[in-house]
């Protein structure tokens, strides 16, 4: 087993390599309802299968695909790492797939997992070199609890063999990148919703929840659906004083209409355009594409990369630098590069997005969402003061981060001014990693940090999700270069967030306002930044779409020419021309229909803190009792005593967006709610559903009619949580949904996905966990 690595030369050999390189899813799509998916292409019902026997996914992937089909880059590399297909089968979008993943990590979770793992009955893990274990969140809790379940991570990583890295080494996703886990070309995933970090080095990264690790331990696979893929080519290059932080500060701002809500990324861009990224700010865009509502974030693995990589391996070979130098080999990057995927031409993407990069200016988020982004000079004017800055986080916070953040301050010095953070504020700094804070040592920058009056925390997540010191307290204003604003997210609901980029982040720190360098140089001409849908050719996207438009006359064509084949050979349709049902097969034991009064929690992008707060998550003695008392805590308190056992809840848009903690699902059920309908769930809300025997489904048009009547009752403010009287009801069997609208109101129905016998049976016996139990028992 390997341990961390924290040694002067690490640090070394991360600096040269630095130098080196210079400056759910699982039912049918339907039009306006459809349970828990906003991206499948077409009917797939799989999972628990998907667990266990890799022959079902010859019977999932059999679905005919035209020869020759060109790929994208995430689909090119989801086939390598899927298990099962059929012979001859490509891998597309919608495609359910038996995945292998190349590494899978767990952090603090690691703990819970490792419950579920021993609960199914699995005494053995199948492959320790596929997994890796890394404690981050919590370090700074010294409670005997706490180092309790530390120690036991550490000792199930030593029983089963599993790399193992220490509280204070770092945070997980960093650790993943600087030692080499996560390599360009494979699918690593891990059970944070982060994981989309991995995508700056050209890694398919992608988030699970701990009962998929759990499966992964004890299978070497999961189940996954490849989400629809948006293309986001860049263009233009980065001007000077604008970061990787601004991109994706900007793109989840001014795309904020869940334009990649469940996709996957991949960015593109002119050779020219994608050298002005150093990995530093890949790494960075990829890392919150997670915020913008992805599931993936992928950049190229272009000569950027491979000058990181090539760095990376000279600088581990000539120091000697323990578990990198095993995978940063000069080897290793060949192998790569002689086999190198990239997207085929002709590749088919579900939409396509494009930024200028030259039209960019420092951007600020927020407060309180990352769906507001606002131009640095607008909150300047502002004089908006701060009581606390964090320069933390696997987002911000490695070397040439806190190098910038260093440089605003002896910038300071040389223009005469004091080198303080200013009084009242109390200034934060967290390395990403015991590496890179080395590196920031070796260079002067951690202590010119130190000298301003930057207070240190030990390498780990801490204020950004809301453990220890230094949280925000009523009534406050922070700014931080992490990834999530949520309110409550680090700190108290009654407090405002803003995220920015480190150096606005020092500069604000040291004028004790929303403040910048000032080294942002406006290119000439440049008024506004230009964004839009297509590539950002003018000629290219009026060519693609002539094309589009010729591919949809082909498909019309294709779609009567099939019409008529089945009215000529009689086909079965779902439903037949004399209005008969289809009905669904319904398991012995599960109810037909779920029905309850509507609670409604009028909002969209309620995320997973907002559901169970953070502070609550990585504490496993919560009880279910105290679990349903903090249900929707951050989101509203009155909750708790408006919402009652029974109800079903129902919310907006991207509903349970955020981290992958399966509490958000499980607090639900505690408060004995059996159903929760929204608009449209968050991917990993979805998936931790399913997996932990909540159902829901998405009924956009009843979200609409509840706005439409209780917001018309001019009412002074709008009530979070409200009764309604109204009644809900799901017909299982007929897939179809009854709203009752009040006493007296109308009453109207609408069709709905199917609930399959496969997810039925999941539910039925209290989740995948329950399930994967009593096969491996039966």
């Amino acid at each position: 087993m390997r341990r961390c690595i924290s040694t002067t030369l690490t640090a070394r050999a991360a600096f040269a390599a630095r130098r080196h390189h210079g400056a759910s899813r699982f039912l049918l799509r339907l039009p306006s309802t459809r349970p828990f998916t906003l991206t499948s292409q077409r009917r797939q019902n799989a999972f628990h299968s998907q667990i266990e026997d890799p022959s079902s996914s010859v019977i999932l992937s059999s679905f005919k695909t035209a020869p020759q089909m060109p790929q994208t880059l995430t689909e090119k590399i989801v086939q390598r790492y899927s298990v099962g297909l059929a012979p001859g089968k490509k891998v597309r979008a919608g495609d359910y797939v038996t995945l292998s993943p190349h590494r899978c990590m767990t952090h603090d979770n690691s703990w819970p997992v490792a419950l579920k793992f021993m609960s199914i009955g699995a005494s053995r893990v199948h492959d320790n070199k596929q997994i890796v274990m890394t404690l981050d969140h919590d370090v700074q809790n010294k409670s005997e609890t706490n180092l309790k379940k530390y120690q036991q991570i550490e000792n199930f990583a030593k029983q089963h063999g599993v790399d193992f890295y220490p509280a204070g080494r770092g945070i997980g996703h960093q650790i993943m990148v600087e030692e080499g886990y996560a390599w360009p070309g494979t699918v690593t995933v891990a059970s944070d919703s982060h994981s989309n970090m991995y995508g700056g080095v050209g890694c398919l990264g992608t988030p699970i929840v701990r009962t998929d690790a759990a499966s992964i331990w004890a299978t070497g696979k999961t189940w996954w659906q490849i989400p629809p893929i948006a293309k986001v080519t860049f263009t233009g290059i980065l001007p000077p004083g604008v970061t990787g932080k601004d991109v994706i500060v900007a793109l989840c701002g001014l795309f904020n209409n869940d334009d990649v809500l469940n996709h996957a990324i991949e960015f593109t861009g002119s050779e020219e355009t994608m050298s002005s990224i150093p990995v530093d700010d890949r790494l960075t865009i990829a890392n919150m594409t997670t915020e913008w509502g992805a599931l993936t974030g992928l950049f190229p693995i272009d000569s950027v990369l491979k000058t990181w990589l090539r760095a990376k391996a000279t600088a581990s070979a000539v120091l000697g630098d323990g578990v990198a130098l095993n995978q940063f080999a000069h080897t290793r990057i060949d192998d790569l590069i002689q086999n190198q995927l990239t997207a085929d031409p002709g590749a088919s993407y579900a939409k396509s997005l494009y930024l200028n990069l030259s039209t960019l200016s420092p951007f600020v988020s927020g407060p309180n969402s990352v769906k507001v982004a606002t131009p640095l000079r607008d909150l300047e004017a502002q004089d908006i003061k701060l009581d606390r800055a964090y320069l933390v986080s696997c987002t911000n916070s490695r070397a040439s981060d806190l190098a910038a953040a260093a440089r605003v301050f002896k910038d300071a010095a040389l223009s005469g001014a004091e080198p303080k953070v200013a009084p009242g504020v109390n200034f934060y700094i967290a390395a990403a990693s015991l590496t890179e804070q080395q590196i920031a040592e070796e260079s002067g920058d951690w202590q010119i940090l130190l000298d301003a009056g930057a207070q240190p925390l030990p390498s780990g997540c801490g204020p950004c999700i809301g453990l220890g010191t230094g949280l925000l307290e009523p009534g406050e204003v922070g700014i931080s270069a992490s990834n999530r604003n949520f309110k409550g997210r680090m700190g108290s609901t009654e407090a405002k967030a803003y995220l920015a980029s480190p150096e606005v982040v020092a500069a604000s720190a040291l004028q004790g306002k929303i403040a910048g360098p000032g080294w942002y140089q406006k290119p000439e001409g440049v008024e506004k930044v230009i964004i839009g849908e297509g590539n950002g050719n003018i000629e290219q996207d009026k060519a693609m779409s002539i094309g589009d438009a010729l591919e949809k006359i082909i498909a019309q064509a294709d779609s009567l020419i099939s019409g008529a084949e089945q009215n000529v050979v009689g086909s079965e349709t779902s439903e037949s021309n004399d209005g008969e049902e289809t009905l669904t097969d319904i398991l012995p034991g599960f109810p037909e229909k779920v029905e309850g009064e509507i609670v409604f929690c009028d909002a969209d992008n309620i995320n997973t803190d907002g559901i169970y707060p953070g502070k609550y998550t990585y504490q496993d003695s919560v009880s279910v009792e105290k679990m349903a008392e903090v249900c929707m805590e951050n989101y509203d308190k009155s909750f708790r005593d408006v919402a009652k056992a029974g109800d079903i809840l129902v919310s907006g848009f991207n509903f349970g967006c955020g981290s992958s903690r399966e509490q958000a699902a499980t607090a639900i059920l505690a408060k004995k709610i059996p159903l929760v309908v929204a608009g449209s769930f968050g991917n990993i809300f979805s998936r931790n559903s399913i997996n932990n025997a909540l159902m829901g489904v998405e009924v956009p048009r009843l979200v609409q009619r509840l706005r439409e009547t209780f917001r018309s009752a001019g009412e002074e403010g709008k009530m979070l949580t409200r009764r309604t009287g109204w009644k809900f009801l799901w017909d299982v069997r007929r897939s179809k949904v009854t709203v009752t609208e009040g006493a007296g109101g109308q009453t109207w129905s609408q069709k709905v996905g199917e609930l399959p016998p496969n997810v039925q049976e999941i539910i039925a016996r209290g989740g995948l966990e329950n399930w994967v139990k009593h096969q491996i028992s039966a």
